[in-house]
This record gives structure tokens, C-alpha cells and sequence, in this order.
């Protein structure tokens, strides 16, 4: 049975394509979490108003890769150091947040930011948020890395050293590795 956690680490495109690429998971879908605008859009949330944050909603089968591996390489894969940004992009539709489907994933995202502190000499500022109404991003968004980032100078500067930190650090988790 899929089980769903939703992360936001900054640009969707960017997690997106990083969570494609693991074993386990079962589908990525990018959007908007966390605001109080129903239905917005892109231009709504990248203005800032809304209150959302550009996240992904994580589909995974937990008999594949348990929760704690998907927060594992949640943290490993952006840096949640960084207070409503990741790199260039600035903003709190930008902020690193978990946003739990359940009590145990809750548990298990309090763990993981424990475990992801060891040894970084800035604190965490990843939030633990409500998980409510999710909204899909428009579909130009969906699969991003795969329709259209390869042309996209900012995805081409930004995903592919993620992809080698997953690679690297996860092997035995990247569907690329392991084929």
C-alpha cells in the first residue's frame, strides 16, 4: 500500500527530480502546501503572498524504503541550514518544511532532523508543518526534469550535483546506480 510524505527543500523541479530517482518510490508529484490562498498559482506562490511552500508530495511503498530513508535523503539533498531559501531562491514559498501524513511520520521527521544535525555546525531550521490542503502544481511543473529542465540553465546549475550527492551517498537507493 503507498504511503504519501510531502517535503518542501526549495525549487519542486530540483526535489522532484531527486526523488524520481530513488527506489521505493512510486510517484513525485510537485505543488503547493502550507498557505492559505485556495487553488494558487505559480505566479501566486512565487510572489510570496500565499504563504505555500513550492513542495512534493512523495508517494512511496514502505516495504521498498521505509520513512526514515526518504527523510535521510530529504536532508542530504538540500540544505535545510538555510532560512526560507535554497541557494538563490529567497522567499518562504522557499523554506525547507516536512509536512507529515501522520503521527509516525512526525516521530520519524524529529528523528531525522536529530540525526541530519549531527555534525553540521549550523543548526536545522527545517519546520515540522500541518500537512493540509494540497494543491498540484500545473502541469508544466510535473516531471520538470525530464520535459524541460536539461534546457533550463538554473536546473542544469542545480540538479545534477544533487543527483550525485543521492548517487554517492544513497547508491544502493538510486534506481540510476542500480540499473
Amino acid at each position: 500500500m503507498t504511503e504519501y510524505v510531502t517535503l518542501a527543500g526549495g525549487c519542486f523541479w530540483c526535489t522532484e527530480a531527486v526523488f524520481k530517482d530513488v527506489i521505493g518510490v512510486e510517484s513525485v508529484e510537485s505543488g503547493y502546501i502550507g498557505g492559505h490562498v485556495e487553488n494558487p498559482t505559480y505566479k501566486q506562490v512565487c510572489g510570496g503572498d500565499t504563504g505555500h511552500a513550492e513542495a512534493i508530495r512523495v508517494g512511496f511503498d514502505p516495504e521498498k524504503i521505509d520513512i526514515a530513508d526518504i527523510l535521510d535523503i530529504f536532508f542530504a539533498t538540500h540544505d535545510p541550514t538555510q532560512l526560507n531559501r535554497q541557494g538563490n531562491d529567497v522567499g518562504t514559498q522557499y523554506r525547507s518544511a516536512i509536512f507529515p501524513a501522520t503521527v509516525m511520520q512526525e516521530e520519524q521527521a524529529n528523528q531525522a532532523i536529530a540525526r541530519a544535525q549531527q555534525g553540521l555546525d549550523r543548526p536545522i531550521v527545517t519546520t515540522i508543518e500541518q500537512a493540509d490542503n494540497w494543491y498540484p502544481a500545473e502541469d508544466y511543473h510535473q516531471d520538470y526534469w525530464e520535459t524541460s529542465g536539461r534546457s533550463n540553465p538554473y536546473c542544469m546549475a542545480v540538479i545534477p550535483p544533487k543527483l550525485q550527492k543521492l548517487r554517492k551517498s544513497f547508491a544502493a537507493r538510486s534506481k540510476a546506480v542500480t540499473a
